[in-house]
């Protein structure tokens, strides 16, 4: 699933592209890609203008004119292209937006079908559930926050970074390289580890989401930015997807292990578990 850097992206894409301009009409393909059901949608974004485009957590929210936001999460494998009317739509367009006074449209293609389109009035949008309990993002917080937030609920540092209820936006791929940066071995535990080591992590985190979004996201598996433009951090991963290969550290294989219900890549050299 694309992560905090990925979506930030796609939003910065988003923004720059179609900021400003009118929805002239909606065609939906696949009416499980959107909410509320697909004459209501369509009457909602119909004459709307684009006023402004910003992320929360791994979400796009799509402000309008007329009070109405739409929601967007990519899932696994949501792209948005920014397309030519004449170019020929795919079987993974499920929704096309056009726009007026532009000949070109805004598709959501998703192959596999789980992402979803939402649209909520812009003054309710931030209580509904899926963005109301995520906690704050890893970019705004401070250091103190941060480490407070993580001493207060005992449990394996990995699964707590991936906890959107407490920071919003990390996922797999960038808990894996911070906690390699910051030598700690993802099961430990977070009543464990000092302040001072805390606050470290925090600093990485930080640097490593900030070079990702710099590169325009890590291209594994599916994801690809607006047009299917894809990132470049994964030229510099660490551990992440590098199971058998040595250390750039130290030479010793990073290893793979299944850690609550995800895996985590980790060099048990450089990040010992005591």
């Amino acid at each position: 699933m694309p992560e905090l850097p990925e979506v930030e992206t796609v939003a910065r894409g988003l923004k720059k592209n179609i900021t400003g301009l009118t929805i002239a009409a909606v065609d939906i393909k696949k009416t499980a890609s959107v909410f509320p059901k697909a004459d209501a949608f369509k009457s909602l974004l119909r004459g709307a203008t684009i006023v402004d485009i910003h992320r929360r957590g791994k979400n796009i929210l799509i402000d309008l004119s007329n009070g109405q936001t739409l929601w967007v999460h990519l899932k696994m494998t949501g792209h948005f292209y920014f397309l030519p009317e004449p170019d020929p739509l795919t079987k993974h367009d499920h929704v096309i937006i056009h726009f007026k006074h532009d000949n070109r449209t805004l598709r959501f293609n998703d192959y596999r079908r789980f992402g979803r389109l939402r649209i909520y009035p812009t003054d309710v949008i931030m209580q509904q559930k899926g963005l109301a309990e995520l906690g704050p993002e890893p970019l705004e917080i401070s250091a103190n926050e941060f480490v407070k937030l993580i001493r207060s609920r005992r449990r394996m540092i990995k699964p707590a970074l991936l906890d959107q209820t407490l920071v919003a936006g990390v996922g797999n791929i960038y808990a894996d390289e911070a906690l390699f940066f910051a030598n700690i071995h993802p099961r430990r535990l977070t009543d464990s580890i000092p302040p001072k080591r805390l606050a470290e992590l925090h600093s990485h985190i930080q640097a490593v989401l900030k070079r990702a979004i710099k590169l325009m996201g890590t291209s594994v598996d599916t994801y690809t930015g607006l047009n299917g433009k894809p990132g470049r951090y994964q030229k510099y991963l660490m551990v992440y997807s590098r199971e058998g290969e040595p250390c750039y550290a130290c030479g010793r294989s990073v290893v793979r292990e299944k850690i609550g219900s995800r895996s985590a890549h980790f060099c048990p050299s450089c990040q010992k578990a005591k």
